[in-house]
This record gives C-alpha cells, structure tokens and sequence, in this order.
C-alpha cells in the first residue's frame, strides 16, 4: 500500500494517547462488522467526531447537557437519539469509533478498554489488537479468520497465550523503546498498513460500548 501525503504510520498513536490505549486493525469486514463485533448495533452507530467522543466519555450523569460543546441541548431529536443509542444520559465505559477505506475496516476506541478476546475475533482476514493500559502494561492480540492465534506482551516472548510472536508474526523486540511501538512500526513496515492522523479527526461511525453489550 503506497503512503501519500499526510499518511504517518500508526506510531503517533502511542504518543497521541501516551496513558493508555486500544488500537484495533480488521481485514476484509464490512463497515459495520468491528462494531457489531463488540456487541454495538448498527441502529445505535452514529457519527462522531474524537472530541465529541471525549467529551461523551468523560463527562457525568449529573452534568447538564449545556456543558457538552459540540451539542445544541436543545436539539431534542439529536439529544434523543444519543440517549437511544447509550451514550446518555450516564457515560459509556467505552465508545468506538471505526473507520473504512481501501479494502480494509480500522477502527479504534477513544478510551482505554480491554483488548478483544477470541469470542470477539473480527471474522475477516487478519485482525491485530494493541494495547496499553494506565500501568504501562501492553499486550497485543492476532486473529485469522476469526480464530484467536495468539496473544502476548511485546518483549516477553514468555508471556504468551498461542503460538509464538516471532513463528506468527515474525515479531521480536529488543533493545530500547516501548514494545507497543515496536509492533506498530511492524505493522507499517512489514505490511504497509498505516493511519492517518488527521482522519481520526473526522466524523467517524461511533457506538457506545458496555460490559453487559459485550458479553
């Protein structure tokens, strides 16, 4: 896949949200898949932008709908719509929002929340999960053809579930440097996978996610 302007890999994401963490990557699904794969229905996505996503996230129940910046209060069918769709009036405990384009679905969540598990494997090509939580700790997953094909921390080849990153992925870490980062330079290098900064700034499909939604 050949990079034109204002395409820069995936490593800004690690630096973007430095505290933590989830970044998602599916091959072949629909739009709609990442998200119904989390437990999200397609009547509930609607269009967010990343700081509205933020501002849904952090807000409390409590706060009046004034406080939030990007919606008109007043706007009834808009404010009924959210609250359908569980971003309101409580907080989610995570909203995702998924981009598609080029043939593959990247999608991505605004918060910190649990990499997928095998019941919650993409069911296209490849699926490759990164994540950092607030502890420093990172894990990444691998998926094919929504089988879980192995899961483990970069740079502690010992801490693993499934088949070895190197024999999978061909993956080895060493030296300085976050073993997060040094999967997501993979995944640029390796397979010209990459996504643009400016793009996670649009209107993406968003759904509000809940432990009870994902099962």
């Amino acid at each position: 896949m050949n990079r034109g302007s204002g395409e820069n890999g995936l490593r800004w994401i690690a630096g973007a949200y430095d505290i933590s963490f989830t970044f998602t990557l599916g091959e072949g699904l629909s739009p709609e898949e990442p998200l119904r794969s989390v437990g999200a229905e397609e009547r509930h996505v609607v269009p967010l932008t990343r700081s509205a996503a933020y501002e849904l996230l952090v807000r409390d129940e409590g706060d009046h709908l004034s406080d939030l910046d990007y919606l008109d209060w007043e706007d009834e069918a808009e404010v009924a719509r959210l609250t359908s769709a569980g971003f309101l009036p409580a907080p989610p405990e995570s909203i995702e929002r998924t981009r598609w384009r080029a043939g593959r679905t990247r999608w991505r969540s605004s918060a910190a929340i649990r990499a997928p598990t095998s019941r919650r494997c993409p069911s296209g090509g490849r699926a490759f999960a990164v994540h950092r939580n607030a502890k420093g700790f990172s894990r990444v997953d691998y998926g094919l053809h929504g089988k879980a094909m192995t899961c483990f921390e970069p740079g502690l080849p010992h801490l693993r579930d499934g088949v070895p990153a190197e024999a999978a992925l061909g993956f080895v870490h060493h030296g300085p440097g976050a073993g997060d980062v040094a999967f997501l330079r993979l995944l640029e290098d390796e397979l010209g996978i990459y996504l643009p900064y400016e793009e996670t700034r649009a209107e993406l499909s968003a759904a509000a996610i809940t432990e009870a939604a994902r099962g």
